[in-house]
């Protein structure tokens, strides 16, 4: 029998090719679908909440406040006892990307850290995870403010 000597290369490739047949291959197609969807229905149930608020005699822009926070508290609460999650596992962005996964993050947050105490746990990490959206969501809408103030006064 010949005594082989592979190369660390050779035994970099072959590994490789071992780990690309095992990585499971994600279905794109059946994610989209799901996030498309959830995401969609989401979209679909806000716009019914403010049909729904314009037809009791709210205006516009108040049946558009009431819609949102008829989302958040639905994000929160579904959030709270564990569905939201689950539609998460499956939608994807789907089910981040509305107004309903803002507050999924938060109250996500705010349920992990509780056993640290209200003050050190769930206030000072409620927002470790929508934060930094806040941050710069807040610096990008001042900056575009002062280029509008000073170039279209």
């Amino acid at each position: 029998m010949e005594n082989k000597k592979l190369s660390n290369l050779d035994i970099e490739q072959e590994y490789n090719q071992y780990v690309e047949q095992k990585i499971p291959k994600p279905a794109y197609l059946k994610n989209i679908l799901w996030a498309f969807s959830v995401g969609g229905s989401i979209c679909v149930l806000g716009q019914l909440l403010i049909n729904f608020f314009k037809s009791m005699g709210f205006h516009q822009e108040d049946a558009s406040t009431a819609a949102v926070i008829v989302l958040v508290f639905m994000g929160a609460f579904f959030t709270g006892i564990g569905v939201y999650d689950e539609l998460g596992k499956r939608a994807g962005a789907g089910s981040i990307v509305p107004i309903t996964g803002f507050a999924n993050s938060i109250v996500s947050s705010a349920m992990e850290y509780k056993r640290e105490g209200f003050v050190l746990g769930v206030a000072a990490k409620m927002f470790s995870i929508a934060g930094p959206v806040l941050v710069y969501g807040f610096g990008t809408s001042v900056l575009v403010g002062l280029i509008y103030f000073f170039l279209f006064r």
